[in-house]
């Protein structure tokens, strides 16, 4: 069965100017501070951005550190204002993850980012912004590498490729496994990576379905729940991923992370649910990750893909929050990114 597309696109929905050559891009630590992050990794990030044709800057706050490794609300909230409110900067990109983007929301300025939208990327812990800033705004946010990621020396071409069709280009996004993946640490040594045989995208629910991309990390989207920072759920493809946080435990912490985001009143608006891959540590087997999706009746009647290229393995597609996707299992290429 072949796609066919309606419009989709809220009216409410912002989506930036994409990135060209030339411009400013901001890295900013809305979560970790960019201490953290070696020279080594620091230097190759430079350098890729620059080869993209990117003037990388730095917030004035970004190597503050303390006790939790990262700093102040007011650091970070100085750094994330200041970027959004530059206008030379056009693009803004978190330096690294971590725990705690969610306690800058009572104190951002929703009204700056929305009168100057601009690409924001990052992933994990920033899954707590890129949400509530389409919540709050209808400004689309990236699911994507973090600064840090860009220091990767070896196998990013798949994810630089993403990263550009998202941020740079405006055409459809046909999303394709990556032949190889993985899980390693590779900032401890760039030159020995370990890598794993990628047996791609597979279908746990069959459907078609369309909709405005919401989620990303599972139990940082959760942190949003019950505030007014939670986006709608309504006519949504839901993305979700988890990290190996409580290794030995994972398998259950996705399985009532997930619970719980069905049990919201508007899960009913969920029209189809694109599943990143796991860490190793996880213990995920698709054997359980069939067993979690068919043991939940509210998911019956909707398309489930997993083992899409995003999470906290590498490496990563990057994806619009906000934007649109179109879900059908029938097809050769099951996911497609439609409005970004």
């Amino acid at each position: 069965m072949a796609f066919s597309f309606v419009d989709c696109y809220d009216l409410s929905m912002i989506i930036p100017e994409k990135l060209k050559i030339g411009d400013e891009i901001r890295v900013i630590a809305p979560a970790r501070s960019m201490a953290i992050i070696d020279d080594e990794a620091k230097a190759i990030a430079n350098q890729r951005l620059s080869d993209l044709g990117f003037k990388v800057t730095f917030g004035k706050h970004v190597d503050e550190i303390d006790e939790f490794n990262s700093s102040s609300i007011e650091s970070r909230l100085a750094d994330l204002h200041e970027a959004f409110a530059d206008s030379n900067v056009k693009g803004i990109f978190s330096a690294i993850g971590g725990f705690n983007s969610n306690q800058l929301l009572d104190y951002i300025d929703w009204d700056l980012i929305a009168n100057n939208p601009k690409v924001f990327c990052g992933f994990s812990d920033i899954t707590a912004l890129n949400n509530a800033i389409f919540a709050k705004t209808g400004v689309v946010t990236y699911s994507g590498p973090h600064y840090w990621s860009f220091g990767q020396k070896l196998y990013f071409d798949y994810t630089l490729g993403y990263f550009k069709q998202a941020c740079i280009a405006s055409e459809v996004i046909s999303v394709s496994a990556s032949d190889k993946w993985s899980d390693d640490h590779w900032h401890k040594n760039q030159d020995n990576r370990e890598l794993i045989d990628n047996n791609g995208i597979w279908t746990i629910n069959q459907g078609v379905a369309e909709g405005t991309i919401i989620g990303a990390n599972l139990c940082t989207l959760n942190l949003l729940q019950g505030t007014k920072y939670m986006p709608s759920l309504n006519n949504s493809i839901l993305f979700i991923e988890d990290d190996a946080m409580a290794t030995g435990t994972d398998v259950m912490e996705f399985d009532r992370n997930l619970q719980s985001l069905i049990n919201l009143p508007d899960f009913s608006g969920v029209r189809g649910v694109v599943i990143g891959r796991f860490q190793k540590a996880a213990g995920m087997t698709n054997e359980f990750l069939i067993k979690i999706i068919k043991s939940k009746k509210e998911l019956d009647n909707l398309p489930v893909i997993a083992g899409v290229d995003f999470g906290h393995t590498d490496p990563k597609i990057t994806f619009p929050v906000g934007g649109t996707a179109a879900l059908n299992t029938d097809s050769e290429t099951k996911l497609l990114i439609t409005g970004h």
